[in-house]
């Protein structure tokens, strides 16, 4: 499976989600620009020695990587009603997860409303943490795979 970070805006979640890439085998990919230095020592200090487990990858244009793309993919979103859980999550599947600070532009749920997943959470919450949703999220859709 594939995380993607949209525009990520802090280095200690991109350091977070690298272990958790890291101990799931997942790929990871980050879309430009970032919030960053890839060199931050808070980025490294997150992702410990971690990163050189993990195949990180950087691009910068997500609508025409997902055109190209073969596999399913989610947008993770407090804005849609569709639980994260239920939906068939695959092998190739990927899992995009917005900016901290300004989330997905609405140009993705104008194109793909029905790639959109929510986590629940009470009423009048604004959101969870972007390290936080991408291990919920990515737990879930290993578990459906039978954590293989």
């Amino acid at each position: 499976m594939k995380i993607i970070l949209f525009q990520p805006q802090i280095p200690q979640n991109a350091g977070n989600i690298v272990r958790t890439c890291a101990v799931t085998g997942c790929d990871l990919i980050m879309v430009y620009p970032l919030g960053f230095s890839t060199h931050d020592r808070w980025l490294k200090r997150a992702g410990l020695d971690y990163w050189e487990g993990v195949n990180v990858s950087f691009i910068d244009n997500l609508e025409e990587y997902l055109e190209k793309f073969s596999g399913s993919f989610y947008f993770f979103s407090s804005k849609t009603s569709t639980l994260y859980s239920s939906v068939s999550y695959q092998s190739d599947s990927a899992l995009i997860f917005g900016s901290e600070t300004s989330g997905l532009p609405p140009i993705f749920f104008e194109r793909w409303p029905d790639h959109f997943v929510t986590l629940p959470m009470i009423e009048g919450a604004r959101c969870l943490n972007l390290a936080t949703t991408v291990g919920i999220g990515l737990y879930e859709a290993w578990r459906q795979q039978g954590f293989c």
